[in-house]
């Protein structure tokens, strides 16, 4: 479990370091202060979370992570745009990162602290939801989920009893025994 949880801290940091970068350095927006920034942050918070719901967890290419690595990505997406109006709404104080070329805003509006925190909280989300306690278990060829039932090694009753006058008498006890 707390290994989980450090690698969704980790890989949230890295998935949301790189959008941010690419804000930052390709486009050069430092912050979601402004009006017209308010599609691009909702777009990049949808952006941030789909990739989040894309490799944390189950990554989409593992075996068998079709359809769950498609709802992850969907619900990944919402929750980060969710994410982002509750950033902007309840943004923070006032910061000033203008020496490291970041921006001057709250931290809700900072694409270096806003983009990071919704990666990190979705990719520790979905790695601790991820377990593995239904997975199924092999078991001579055949898929089993959980633990298989214990086999009877018990002969039936009528091979057990013997061809003496005791078996006849007691083969309708027997037979009433392997009923329950």
């Amino acid at each position: 479990m707390f290994g989980r949880l450090i690698k969704g801290l980790f890989l949230g940091l890295f998935i949301g370091g790189l959008a941010a970068a690419a804000l930052i350095k390709g486009l050069g927006i430092t912050g979601f202060e402004a009006e017209h920034f308010d599609f691009l942050a909702y777009a990049a918070a949808l952006a941030t979370g789909a990739v989040a719901g894309l490799i944390a967890g189950k990554p989409i290419w593992a075996q068998g992570a079709g359809i769950e690595g498609i709802l992850k990505t969907v619900f990944g997406a919402l929750l980060g745009a969710g994410g982002m109006f509750l950033l902007q709404k309840f943004s923070g104080p006032s910061v000033d990162l203008t020496k490291f070329g970041l921006g001057d805003a709250a931290l809700g509006h900072l694409t270096v602290v806003s983009l990071p925190a919704i990666a990190t909280l979705l990719s520790i989300f979905f790695e601790v939801d991820n377990t593995d306690a239904g997975k199924a278990v092999e078991k001579g060829g055949a898929r089993v989920a959980g633990k298989a039932p214990a086999p009877k090694l018990r002969a039936p009753a009528s091979s057990r009893l013997a061809d003496s006058d005791e078996a006849a008498d007691e083969a309708p006890v027997a037979s009433k025994k392997a009923q329950k």
